[in-house]
Order: C-alpha cells, then sequence, then structure tokens
C-alpha cells in the first residue's frame, strides 16, 4: 500500500462493480478517474492557460504602421508663403523611393490644413523597380473626404519618347501626351471625349501641360484636373480628382492646389 501514495495524486475511492458479471470481491476504478482522463485535461488545462497568457501580448501590442491613422498635414506642414490659408508639401528623397534613387526631380504643391497623407501601396510606389521602373508608378497621395484628392504619378520618359532628356514639347502635344497618360488620372480607362480643355503654361524653363476631363467612370473622381512637366529621365503628373458633390463646393481649391504644382 505505501507504494500507491508515490503518485502525484492520492488514490481515488473504490466503487462496487455495476456490472452483475464480476465477482462480488473484486473492486473497478470509476471512469471519471480512467487512466486517460487525467493527460487529456491536463493538455486541455495546459493549452487554455497558454492561450490566456497571450492576450495581454495581443491588447497591449501596437498596431502596424499600415493600420496608422493619418494625420492632418497642417500639424506638420509649414505654411504656404503665397497664401497662409495653405500649408506648401516640398518633396524631398525622405518621401518617396524614386526621390532616393534621384528618378525624379523634387516636386512641391499647396493643401489645406485639413488633408491627409495617404499610404501608397508598395507595388503602386515603385519601390520594387527603382531606378530603372518601365512603367508609371504613383509618388504620393492627399485626400480630404469632403474636398477630394490628389496624387503626384512619375512615368519613364522612355515609355513616352526616345529622345534623352527631352521636354514636354518634344514628346507631343498636350492631346498626345493625355492620350498616353490618361488611364493614370483617371484610373482606369482614357476617352478623348472626356478632356474638356487644354492648356500650356510656363515657369521659367519649365513647361507645363495643363487639362480638365469631366469623367464619369473614372475610378479617381467624375471630375478630375492634371498637369504634366518632363525633366530629366521622368514625366511628372500631377492629379485632383473629385466626384460630383466635392466639386461643387471645392472647384476652386482644387484649381489653387493645382496651380500650385511645380518640379
Amino acid at each position: 500500500m505505501a507504494t500507491a501514495w508515490l503518485t502525484p495524486f492520492p488514490p481515488p475511492p473504490l466503487s462496487k462493480p455495476s456490472n452483475s458479471n464480476t465477482p462480488p470481491n473484486v473492486f473497478q476504478l470509476p471512469s471519471k478517474f480512467s487512466t486517460t482522463s487525467f493527460p487529456q485535461t491536463h493538455k486541455r488545462r495546459q493549452f487554455l492557460l497558454g492561450g490566456l497568457s497571450l492576450v495581454p501580448l495581443i491588447l497591449t501590442q501596437k498596431p502596424l504602421p499600415s493600420l496608422a491613422k493619418e494625420v492632418e498635414v497642417g500639424s506638420y506642414l509649414p505654411p504656404s508663403p503665397s497664401d497662409p490659408a495653405f500649408v506648401l508639401f516640398k518633396a524631398s528623397s525622405k518621401d518617396t523611393p524614386a526621390l532616393r534613387a534621384g528618378n525624379v526631380e523634387p516636386y512641391q504643391f499647396v493643401l489645406p490644413p485639413t488633408w491627409k497623407q495617404m499610404r501608397v501601396a508598395n507595388i503602386l510606389s515603385g519601390n520594387y523597380c527603382q531606378p530603372k521602373c518601365a512603367e508609371p508608378w504613383v509618388e504620393v497621395k492627399f485626400e480630404d473626404d469632403e474636398q477630394g484628392k490628389v496624387q503626384v504619378v512619375a512615368s519613364p520618359l522612355i515609355r513616352l519618347t526616345n529622345k534623352p532628356n527631352a521636354t514636354i514639347e518634344e514628346i507631343g502635344s498636350p492631346e498626345k501626351l493625355i492620350a498616353s497618360l490618361g488611364p493614370f488620372v483617371t484610373g482606369n480607362t482614357y476617352d478623348p471625349d472626356e478632356l474638356l480643355e487644354t492648356s500650356v503654361e510656363k515657369h521659367g524653363n519649365q513647361t507645363y501641360y495643363k487639362y480638365v476631363l469631366e469623367t464619369p467612370y473614372a475610378l479617381t473622381g467624375t471630375h478630375n484636373l492634371a498637369k504634366a512637366t518632363a525633366k530629366g529621365n521622368t514625366v511628372v503628373l500631377f492629379v485632383a480628382s473629385a466626384n460630383d458633390k466635392q466639386w461643387q463646393t471645392s472647384q476652386k481649391t482644387l484649381q489653387a492646389i493645382l496651380d500650385s504644382f511645380e518640379v
């Protein structure tokens, strides 16, 4: 009997067998103390306790950067010298892979202080193909739920012309350029009938093509303004987009943002 107390549990109570075929002087262990019940219960308890021990880690873990909430640009960008109602965004090498690679010249534009910068998916940012991307990529994106959104799209010059360091005039007319880059304005397809107006502006030695488009089927919005120029090995396209509701109240704001863009 002494050896029975060497087990980690006290000896279970004995019960009389319920089976009438069992000899009357033979005792059986109750079913709840079967040889398999203890290991299974012990494992189940270990699993539950182990899962509970992970809960504090899950609850206190910081959110992934991609889930972080964007902040208003007015909280970190300086006021625009030309209009204090806006703030000035100046792109630098810390902002995009193409700027770090020297593939795009620095650019700038103004924004209302309530706008927020949106994250650009890695596959759209050109991060995977710099410095020799064959297709256009998205540089930066900003938006406001009430007013609309803007983005900067960059295209390798070689996609549009074989001439190195070509000016935008050497690439072709405004209509020819938008025929190639139109899908990057709308987010899907481009129809020449959607083009309402074109114009040409010169800032110093830099020429810009400007566009007004009405795009009822565009993913970016039913109204789009665009501005493009060529510098170095890249054509840079600035796009301001809005739906019908946003356009009614923010057309002038979007036009001011577009006009401020320069490379």
